[in-house]
């Protein structure tokens, strides 16, 4: 990853400022993985989701590979009163001597595993980490050809206009994509607009997972899924899914 969206917190905080819908369904999941009440955050980002958790009594561990996000993360717990652990470390390769009863990858966090030799180093994490009967939950997005395929010269917006928190005017984020197929990569290219003129350019690589080829990783890697959902709703997943809500348990070790 190249692109300056996940350097600043405070900008991406503001750029996703409407996603939230996922934080019931993520607690309610948490809260049946008992009996300790921990829980793991894989590409944890500014705590949009660890601290809410954690203000809900979960004991809440938070991973990223971005000390800018995860600065971001602790000055907002600090200022909610909210405890909660912050590590910098990449979710392919950590070792917190832990395990945990709930373990979650979210917001289109998976697509950041570019290759199937680091969704398996992932899942090793994973299974390392997780308390026996624990829950590893996957929120992700179902590929929508109709974008992977679209004009790669035409450019839509990443979300509204927000305000610049340094108070310099709003700014304006576009992209564009280019998919290969080849390697279920769409290579989105960022478009950051600044109150003074200046644009900058930024890229990001997001591997794309379809629904049946997720499973199967998960199942071939020790992590079989359970329930599968197609909203925060907990409908059961089916033709017109959008999403991909998948709760996996550990398989025998």
């Amino acid at each position: 990853m190249t692109d300056q969206i996940y350097c600043d917190g405070r900008h991406y905080d503001r750029l996703f400022a409407d996603y939230g819908g996922d934080l019931p369904f993520l607690l309610a999941q948490a809260q049946r993985a008992r009996p300790d009440d921990t829980l793991l955050e894989l590409a944890c980002g500014t705590g949009r989701v660890a601290i809410p958790l954690a203000r809900a009594g979960l004991k809440v561990t938070g991973i990223d590979l971005s000390a800018g996000m995860l600065s971001e993360a602790r000055r907002k717990a600090a200022a909610e009163g909210v405890s909660a652990t912050w590590i910098e470390a990449d979710m392919r390769a950590f070792d917190l001597a832990a395990t945990f009863s709930t373990i979650i990858l979210v917001a289109n966090g998976l697509c950041h595993l570019l290759t199937i030799a680091d969704f398996e180093a992932c899942a090793a994490c994973v299974r390392k980490h997780l308390a026996l009967d624990g829950r590893f939950i996957i929120d992700v997005f179902v590929p929508h050809f109709g974008i992977l395929t679209r004009d790669p010269t035409a450019r839509f917006p990443m979300s509204a206009p927000y305000d610049d928190p340094d108070g310099r005017g709003q700014v304006v984020m576009t992209h564009s994509n280019v998919y290969d197929a080849t390697t279920q990569i769409n290579h989105i290219t960022t478009y950051t607009a600044w109150p003074t003129g200046e644009e900058v350019v930024g890229e990001v690589d997001m591997r794309m997972f379809f629904p049946q080829e997720l499973d199967a990783l998960l199942k071939y890697n020790g992590l079989p899924v359970a329930w599968k959902f197609s909203d925060y709703q907990a409908a059961p997943f089916g033709p017109g899914a959008t999403r991909q809500l998948t709760v996996c348990r550990t398989a025998q070790r």
